[in-house]
Order: structure tokens, then C-alpha cells, then sequence
């Protein structure tokens, strides 16, 4: 008989950063500027689902074999992806997070409203894809960076959470809705759909907050007693750039929001080893 060795780990703890909490899911769903991220995942990712019911048909249809569709997609996906990288490092580097997202959103709308009036030409459906892949591609590597940024840092994981259960209704609720408009109304009423999800997203994220220029730290402190567990928190709070901390007293976790530049780390870490 072959024996199976199976983990018991003598110690084990919820981690906020990492896991949902139920007794945090209410704040998050009333969180107004988390919410406009979920309804933003949400709608990309219904409206991929949409459109690639009908980009394929409409490719084949202006002409190009199912077999050399991946001469549009793999150039266009090389190229978004070229000019993706250096959206994303001016956006984190210099702070500038909320224009880079607003205006790929403001592309994505416009890429849609190609598709909607190219769908019938190659060319027009081919150029539409790349500024569509440029979008998607900032802003599925922006989305989550700006969760973790938003969220309270007690609540990180149950925000996670709430945003991937919403990315998977829409990939649900696109590629459903999707398929009923092309059979029943026709190409360019996915497209109008489309439209529609995106000058939403755009609306709502105009008066989005712009997220700080800040980044997650973790430090292991120790079980503690919860009034110690305070005590430590406000004396973080108090550390040169550290714009939120959160001590689990039961995780023996300390959590910091700290600003990219000028936060004081050996302070921080001088009052972790002393706690």
C-alpha cells in the first residue's frame, strides 16, 4: 500500500491581503470607487466575449481562411503589446495611473465603434483589432493594480474576490447576450452592445478617484495581544510616507500602504522589531 504524506500544518491563519472576508464583503460592494472597477472588469470582458462570437464569421466572411486567422491575430497581439509596455511604466512610474485608464477606455470605446462600421471590410476589422488588443491589454494589466491600490488594506482579498467574481459574469453574460444579438439582430448590434457597455465604463470612470502613487508591504510582527496590535498600528501610522497601516493582531501581520518614493522604511522596520 502506498502511503500518501498529506501537510498538517500546526499553524494557520487567514490572510486579509489574500482571502475573502465575508464580514468586509458589504464595504466592499458600497465602495463606490471599487464598484466602478467591478462593473469596468465586468464590462471588458463581456464585450470580448461578444465581439469574438463575431470577428471570426466576419473574417472569413471578407475573405481570409479559418486556417490563416492567426495572421491577423499574432501581429496585432505582437504590436498591442509593444505599445502597452510603455503605457503601463509612465502610468505607474510618474503616478499618472488615472489618465493612462481613462484614456484606454476612451481607445476601447473607439475600437468598438470601428468594429461596428468595419465589420464588413478586412482591413477596417484588422486595424479595429489592434487598437482594441492596445486597450485591452492596459487595461487588464491596470485593473488589478488599481484594486489593490483603491481597497482597504484589511479588505484587499475580499475585493479580489468580489472583482474576479465579476469578471466571470461577464464572460458569462457576453458570450450569451452576444450570441442572441448576432443570431436575432445582426454584426453590428454586438457591436452597438459593445459601444454601449464601453461609454458606460467611460462615464464612470471620468469620476473615478485618481489612485495614490503607492504600493502593498507585509511584514510578519508575531501573534499579539489586540490592544499591543493597535498601539503598533498607530505608531506605523505615524511613519514618514506610509499613507495606511493595519495590524491583524490574530494573523500577526502588519499590512502598509507606503508611498513609492520618500517612505521611510528603516523607521518602519526598526518599530517591527521592536513590537
Amino acid at each position: 500500500m502506498v502511503k500518501v504524506w498529506v501537510p498538517d500544518p500546526a499553524d494557520s491563519h487567514f490572510h486579509a491581503d489574500a482571502q475573502a472576508n465575508p464580514a468586509k464583503l458589504v464595504d466592499v460592494l458600497k465602495n463606490g470607487q471599487l464598484a466602478r472597477l467591478d462593473f469596468g472588469i465586468f464590462a471588458l470582458h463581456a464585450a470580448q466575449m461578444a465581439m469574438f462570437v463575431v470577428v471570426p464569421v466576419a473574417l472569413k466572411n471578407s475573405g481570409l481562411a479559418a486556417d490563416d486567422h492567426w495572421a491577423v491575430y499574432l501581429p496585432v497581439l505582437l504590436g498591442s503589446f509593444v505599445l502597452m509596455v510603455p503605457g503601463i511604466i509612465y502610468g505607474e512610474k510618474r503616478g499618472q495611473m488615472k489618465p493612462v485608464f481613462v484614456g484606454s477606455v476612451a481607445l476601447m470605446l473607439l475600437a468598438q465603434l470601428g468594429l461596428a462600421f468595419g465589420i464588413d471590410h478586412f482591413w477596417g476589422i484588422v486595424w479595429a483589432l489592434f487598437f482594441y488588443f492596445v486597450a485591452f491589454n492596459l487595461l487588464e494589466a491596470s485593473l488589478p493594480s488599481l484594486i489593490s491600490k483603491l481597497a482597504p488594506v484589511s479588505a484587499k482579498g475580499t475585493a479580489m474576490g468580489v472583482y474576479n467574481t465579476a469578471q466571470a459574469l461577464g464572460l458569462f453574460f457576453g458570450g450569451v447576450f452576444g450570441g442572441w444579438l448576432a443570431q436575432h439582430h445582426g454584426f453590428a448590434a454586438v457591436f452597438i452592445f459593445c459601444v454601449v457597455l464601453m461609454a458606460i465604463w467611460l462615464l464612470a470612470s471620468l469620476s473615478m478617484t485618481a489612485p495614490p502613487a503607492i504600493r502593498t508591504r507585509l511584514f510578519r510582527v508575531g501573534v499579539m495581544p489586540a490592544d499591543q496590535a493597535a498601539l503598533l498600528k498607530a505608531q506605523l501610522a505615524e511613519v514618514a510616507g506610509v499613507v495606511e497601516a493595519v495590524v491583524l493582531a490574530e494573523e500577526g501581520v502588519a499590512m502598509l500602504k507606503v508611498s513609492l518614493k520618500g517612505w521611510d522604511e528603516a523607521g518602519a522596520r526598526s518599530l517591527l522589531e521592536t513590537a
